[in-house]
Parts: C-alpha cells; sequence; structure tokens
C-alpha cells in the first residue's frame, strides 16, 4: 500500500522560563533562547502542511514543573498532533525534589502527546492508517539512585509483544539515547558512551526481528545519520546548541514497494538577544570547548601528554561544533599522524574515508521491495 507523509522533528529543547535559568560557565548549550528558538521553529511549521512533530527528550532544562506546564500548554495550542518522550533532563530524579518532577509524574504531563496511559512511561500509538509509532523511555536508576541510559525488562517485554502484534504496519521508534553510534566508538569511549542506550544491542536485535528500520533519537546534540545492518538512527541537534537545528521529513512507500525518507534540516538564524544567532552561539562553544578537548586528547585511544594536549587544544576549538553541524570534514595536517587519523575519523566520512553527506538533507531509500 501507497504510504506518504510529512513530519517534523525538533529535539531537546532545554525549555527555561527566564526565572528557572541557572548558569554553568561551561555549558555549551544557550538555554536563554530555548523559547524564542522554539517559537521561531513553531512560526514555521504551522505554515507546512505536518501530519506530525516528534520532540525525542530533553523537553526541559532540567524537569522543572513550571517549564514542563508551560510546554504542555504551548504544544496543546499546534494545529498538528505532537509526540514526545522522556530525556534525562525531564526526569532526572526518581523522586521529586525542589527542582524536579518525579520520574513518575512526565506522562502525566504529556497525556495529549503520547501517554493516553499516564501510568506507563512508554506508549505505542497510531499515526496515520498503516503508520504507528513507539515512544520509549530510556531513563531508568540503578541501585544507588543513579540514572542511566537503559530500557528495563519490562518494557523490552513490552515491546517484543507490541512489535508481535503490529503486522503490516509501519513502525517508527522514537527514543532519546542513541541505538546506533554515531561517534567513533561512541559505545565505549568514557566520554560519548554516556549517549548510547546501554542495551542498544538488545533493542536493536528485537527492531530487526520486526522489520523496525527507523528509530529517531537526540541526547548528543549533533546533526548526524548512522545505519547498522538496516537500521537508521536518525539524531537531531538540540534546539539550545549550535546549530540550533530541526527537521522536515517526507516519508513515502512507492507502488513498487520500495520505502524512502527524504530529509531537509533548517536552523534557527536568530532570536531578538541574538540577531546573529549562528556566529554567536558557534564562537560560545568554541570559547567554552578547552577542558572538552583536553579530555579528549589525554583520555584512550589518544593518552596525549596534558602538555601535548595543551598546545592541540587551540587549534581544535571549532571541533565540537563542526560535529554538530553534521557532514563535518575534519582534518589536521599539521597534527601528528595518529592524532591527524583520530580527529577525521568524526567527520562525515564512510570507514574506507570517503564523503558521505547524509547528515542534514538526504534522501534515504530505506527498503528497496
Amino acid at each position: 500500500m501507497n504510504i506518504n507523509f510529512r513530519f517534523a522533528i525538533v529535539s531537546d529543547l532545554h525549555i527555561g522560563l527566564p526565572h528557572t535559568i541557572w548558569d554553568h560557565p561551561s555549558r555549551f548549550h544557550l538555554v536563554e533562547v530555548s523559547i524564542p528558538a522554539f517559537e521561531s521553529v513553531l512560526e514555521h511549521l504551522t505554515q507546512l502542511d505536518l501530519d506530525f512533530l516528534l520532540i525525542p527528550g530533553d523537553l526541559t532544562q532540567h524537569g522543572e514543573p513550571e517549564n514542563h506546564a508551560w510546554l504542555q500548554t504551548r504544544l496543546s495550542q499546534l494545529p498538528f498532533p505532537v509526540y514526545v518522550v522522556p530525556g534525562n533532563h525531564d526526569v532526572p530524579v526518581l523522586k521529586a525534589n525542589e527542582q524536579s518532577i518525579a520520574f513518575a509524574d512526565f506522562p502525566h504531563y504529556y497525556r495529549k502527546f503520547g501517554y493516553e496511559n499516564p501510568e506507563q512511561s512508554y506508549y505505542n500509538c497510531q499515526l496515520l492508517p498503516g503508520v504507528r509509532l513507539i515512544g520509549l523511555n530510556s531513563n531508568s536508576f540503578d541501585e544507588q539512585g543513579q540514572q542511566v541510559g537503559r530500557l528495563d525488562s519490562e518494557q523490552l517485554r513490552w515491546l517484543e509483544a507490541e512489535l508481535a502484534k503490529v503486522g503490516d504496519e509501519l513502525v517508527l521508534v522514537m527514543i532519546h539515547h542513541n541505538v546506533v553510534e554515531h561517534l567513533p566508538n561512541q559505545s565505549d569511549h568514557p566520554m560519548a558512551n554516556r549517549y548510547m542506550l546501554q542495551n542498544a544491542p538488545e533493542l536493536l536485535g528485537l527492531l530487526r526481528q520486526y522489520g523496525v528500520r527507523l528509530v529517531f533519537t537526540g541526547h548528543l546534540h549533533v546533526q548526524d545519520v548512522a545505519c547498522a545492518d538496516g537500521i537508521y538512527d536518525i539524531t537531531t541537534g538540540s534546539l539550545v546548541s549550535y546549530p540550533h537545528p530541526y527537521r522536515v521529513l517526507e516519508f513515502q512507500r512507492d507502488h513498487l514497494d520500495r520505502e524512502w525518507l527524504q530529509i531537509v534540516s533548517h536552523r534557527v538564524e536568530s532570536v531578538p538577544d541574538f540577531p546573529n544567532l549562528q556566529q554567536s552561539s558557534r564562537e560560545w562553544m568554541g570559547d567554552r570547548s578547552f577542558p572538552f578537548l583536553i579530555k579528549l586528547l589525554t583520555l584512550p585511544p589518544l593518552n596525549l601528554p596534558l602538555a601535548q594536549a595543551k598546545q592541540l587544544a587551540p587549534d581544535l576549538k571549532d571541533f565540537w561544533a563542526t560535529i554538530a553541524d553534521g557532514d563535518g570534514v575534519l582534518d589536521y595536517p599539521e597534527f601528528p599522524l595518529e592524532v591527524r587519523h583520530y580527529i577525521q575519523k568524526y567527520g562525515a566520512i564512510t570507514q574506507d574515508s570517503h564523503p558521505h553527506l547524509i547528515d542534514n538533507n538526504s534522501k534515504l531509500l530505506i527498503r528497496n521491495s
């Protein structure tokens, strides 16, 4: 059956009403632009003929009740359906404290946005005839009460039962943590593994078994499209972090039963207090990059001496901004060969070092009959 629809993705909104914003001198993202940037995006999206909007987590700065309430009200005013899942910032604690809602409170805020059963932190709903969305919760808490990115066994059993019932419907999956690696050795790197779902292989195995090919994630704050054994993980950068992106996507299943996904990415160029948001945000990120770069260079696999890392780090000032931008090319010919080759791996290249520019604007063949 032919299926055609258009939808948008806006991720990691980090909504913060002005009086809830707390400062941190090293943060890469501009929570100050969260509301005006989101309003700018909505102004554009409401002019399009969208079937729905997906928001893959980190809806709020840090799970503040006021910020969840503001967003819930704003989303209810939109002319198209919206579906959300929680990010680590939305449910940072198991039990409510003076700053954040309790983990179990999240679905109650978003009953109109996927959570028809607010007693459950994940859901399966029909988007359109023949099209279904499964929204997963990737936030768990260990025995010490620390938050981890993982699907618990109960949710995995539920997911398998739901997938077994789907039949020939198209299934989209939305989850906050990445399930396919977007960075070199992301699952094991000490700085990057927290952005991966800890039991991603188990989830991917289930999705392959039932023919699910499209997963939409956030959390990493970069524009990237990654694929593992036919499953695409399309992660969208944060609205409060350079390059302040969002996506408009069109899915098509043609008469030959081929499935295509066209991706067009947009970015917020300005908001009232940041008239040149792209430039000022990139500079903001670069100015705060030094401690991050020192970690990257001195930790495995490079293990550079601190003195050498301090020498190289200034030349890498725009390293993370280039990755966040998507489709980046990273090459530093003057660097030591080992470091040069390692940094190159973070660019938009295939395993055999050929350019592969699909992160922002592309048309993907998801299934070939």
